[in-house]
């Protein structure tokens, strides 16, 4: 954070605004007393290697001001020392120091002893304490409007000489409990701070918008500062589209501040924000209003750390969405609570906050986040993607035994059967947990975990009846090519009644169908591997999954051929044409897939376009990986 510019009001009554780089030593004695004020009023700690250290607010204001004056923090401290504090808290807005000042030589023993009072806070909270004229007033308005919508943080500074009793004792923590006078300040100045996006936020946000979640700013900013910050990081966009008395509304409930929230709670502590939800009727305003809050607020603004835990449970309650809090203070350890994701700093968090939360960020970097949720994707995918896979297999393994029973020939026997699940299915499955990310992955809506189970009809679908029937169907055709089989069936013969040529017949037709379904199921690997992406272009990354299948293709190999192999397994060996027309299964399910993944992107492309007019609530009818989480 850098303080950038400084505001000062003359002694003509007119209010100058300078550049902190074009400001190398006081131009006036107004810019010496507010830099004075700046080193007097803050918490600064200084190391023994001369790091300032304490809130990164406070630590860019007294860099500048140690500069303009070419004076140490301490030095000026020793000159007039601190004898009393009222920290900064959320509600007050403002912290005050009083200093005692040196008294004139010759002065001797008096009674009562000069104090300077210095104020430094929110600046609606300061001017309120200020004696300024209403021109005056207006040029300060007029610059905090124009700092504030560049986007930069803006501090006021007041001062006010008192003279109390020699043994006077100031007590107090917010103006209605001080001893001393609190009104009539003179106004002193503005600091006005930057402290930019850090890198990658903007694409951060963008791709957590695409990924169908929505981003909340929650902060302690003027409103105005706010909305700059929020335009600057993609927060508040174009792509959410209303229209007619929509967008108006959008536009009232944009961003909403801490005194609106206050007024919009319920009065009676029994009847919460969740209560309300299932109940709108016990306070119809008061539900509208976090209805529209949740629909179309993105920002909310001077805010008081109590307030987020209230903005959670509106999202949780009134949206139905699943919410993951970002926080550092131990203020903020409610809010992390109480969010399904709690997502604490880890270098610049409180210990409260980060056991409160469910995630610490060792870099306290939003780019961290995006890439847990994409590794929260990715796994939910691939585990996805590893039951589709094996359930696969299951309608050609089952159909032979109920074929039997209408005087088919053995098919499959369970000798195989078992080894198709054990030595084929059990392993490759295992291998997808090392399935590199699709290029979509975080352009797909997210899948609700209350509301959308991750085994559905539509995996169900996949499995059974379609990859499944497709295997099925390739295996009987090429066990019916088989000698004998076709006759067999005709004739509904008994296995006990088979001659020794009609069983060696129907073990190579067992054998045949085995090697189709271990070529299916070869296909069914190949195809699962990707939802919506073609094979073609994301290649075989996984070279697990590679090894797998030629593993499972040797082993199927092994017991067709290997002696020692065919007695246990029922398995004969096949000549070189029976094995290339086996592979006609795994043809099959790729060039299928390819023509319906195919079709699937097509229509995709016009459907985001639509969505990035719909904005976050345009779903998209799409298995998919993590829950929705609006961020604050």
């Amino acid at each position: 954070m850098t303080a950038t510019d400084i505001v000062v009001l003359e002694g003509s009554g007119s209010i100058s605004v300078f550049s902190a780089d074009d400001v190398r030593s006081p131009r006036s004695a107004e810019v010496s007393r507010l830099a004075q004020c700046g080193l007097l009023n803050n918490t600064i700690k200084e190391g023994s290697d001369g790091e300032l250290c304490g809130s990164p607010t406070e630590v860019a204001i007294v860099r500048l001001c140690q500069r303009l004056l070419d004076m140490h923090a301490e030095r000026a401290r020793a000159a007039e020392p601190q004898i009393f504090e009222i920290p900064f808290n959320s509600s007050n807005k403002w912290m005050l120091t009083s200093h005692s000042v040196e008294q004139r030589k010759g002065s001797g023993e008096l009674q009562e002893r000069p104090v300077r009072l210095i104020l430094k806070g929110a600046p609606e909270r300061v001017l309120q304490r200020c004696k300024l004229a209403a021109g005056v007033q207006q040029q300060v308005q007029k610059s905090l409007d124009t700092l504030m919508g560049q986007g930069k943080r803006v501090l006021c500074i007041a001062e006010r000489r008192v003279t109390v009793a020699k043994d006077f004792q100031f007590i107090g923590s917010c103006v209605e409990d001080a001893n001393f006078p609190m009104e009539d300040f003179e106004f002193c100045g503005l600091f006005a701070l930057e402290d930019p996006p850090k890198a990658g936020v903007p694409e951060s946000i963008e791709c957590m918008r695409g990924a169908g979640c929505i981003t909340i700013m929650v902060t302690g900013d003027h409103p105005s500062t706010a909305r700059a910050i929020a335009e600057r990081i993609g927060i508040l966009s174009d792509d959410e589209f209303f229209g007619g008395e929509e967008a108006a509304v959008r536009e009232q409930f944009c961003i909403v501040t801490g005194a609106t929230i206050e007024s919009q709670v319920p009065e009676v502590e029994a009847c919460d924000l969740a209560k309300l939800a299932l109940n709108p009727q016990v306070a119809p305003e008061l539900a509208l209003f976090w209805q529209q809050c949740v629909k179309y607020t993105r920002v909310f603004a001077r805010v008081s750390p109590m307030h987020k835990r209230t903005i959670v449970q509106a999202y949780q309650h009134f949206g139905g969405h699943i919410v993951a809090m970002t926080g550092d203070g131990v203020n903020d350890a409610p809010a992390l609570k109480e969010a399904e994701v709690g997502i604490a700093m880890g270098i610049r968090g409180t210990e409260v906050a980060k056991e409160a939360a469910d995630i610490v960020l060792l870099d306290d970097n939003l780019r961290s986040v995006v890439a847990g949720m994409e590794q929260g994707r990715l796994c939910s995918e691939n585990l996805r993607k590893s039951i589709l896979y094996t359930l696969c297999s299951k309608v050609p393994q089952a159909l032979p035994t109920f074929a039997q029973l209408l005087g088919v020939p053995s098919a499959l026997t369970a000798a195989q059967v078992l080894l198709i699940d054990i030595g084929t299915d059990i392993w490759t499955a295992i291998a997808y947990a090392c399935q590199p990310a699709e290029v979509a992955l975080m352009e797909t809506p997210p899948r609700h975990p209350r509301k959308d189970r991750m085994v559905n009809y539509r995996m169900l679908f996949f499995s059974f009846g379609y990859i499944g029937v497709i295997q099925a169907v390739v295996c009987w055709l090429l066990f019916f090519v088989m000698p004998e089989m076709a006759r067999l069936t005709r004739e509904k013969k008994h296995s006990g009644d088979y001659t020794n040529d009609e069983v060696e017949a129907n073990h190579r037709a067992m054998t045949m169908y085995y090697w189709t379904l271990v070529m299916g199921q070869v296909g069914a690997a190949l195809a699962t591997t990707t939802t919506q992406q073609s094979l073609f272009r994301y290649g075989l990354p996984n070279h697990w999954l590679n090894v797998c299948i030629v593993l499972e293709i040797g082993l199927a190999l092994a017991c067709i051929y290997w002696k020692e192999l065919q007695g246990p397994f029922g398995t004969r060996a096949l000549p070189v044409r029976d094995i290339a027309l086996g592979c006609i299964a795994m043809l099959v399910i790729v060039v299928v897939e390819e023509l319906r993944k195919s079709y699937v992107r097509r229509p995709r492309r016009s459907v985001d376009r639509l969505g990035s007019m719909l904005g976050p609530s345009g779903v998209l009818d799409t298995p998919s990986r993590t829950p929705a989480e609006p961020f604050a």
